[in-house]
């Protein structure tokens, strides 16, 4: 076998990073973020069920700016894993497997997440949700 002094298979090095690229990565560490953060909901209906003085302890724990920042990031990873899953289901159809579609469909994955995240927390920090 000639040695040609390269990777015997294609490396992150090798390709030049574009938004397919990046959507993907970003559905697995999303899916991966869902089933951790599920953990945090679980303790929220652990401590509900607890009663009073357990929940307020959650309450606590969430209302600070970590937790805050953990249930943002948990919310974004939720919308963008739904998007990005609705365009999966799109493709899984047959449509879409166009690049000029294939790279507006993963910019509307993104695009998306953030817009449905916004609006979440503006309701949730306007009517006064966040503990």
């Amino acid at each position: 076998m000639a040695d040609t002094r390269r990777p015997l298979s294609p490396h992150l090095q090798v390709y030049k990073w574009q938004v397919q690229m990046v959507t993907s990565i970003l559905h697995r560490a999303t899916g991966i973020a869902l089933a951790v953060g599920t953990l945090l909901v679980l303790w929220g209906v652990l401590s509900l069920a607890g009663g009073e003085a357990s929940f307020s302890q959650f309450k606590t724990c969430v209302g600070s700016p970590i937790g805050l920042v953990l249930l943002f990031g948990w919310s974004w990873a939720l919308f963008y894993h739904l998007c990005n899953g609705i365009r999966h289901l799109i493709q899984d159809a047959g449509a879409g497997y166009a690049i000029p579609q294939f790279v507006r469909s993963s910019w509307l994955s993104v695009i998306g997440s953030i817009v449905l995240t916004v609006i979440v927390w503006a309701y949730v920090l306007t009517t006064g949700g966040a503990a």
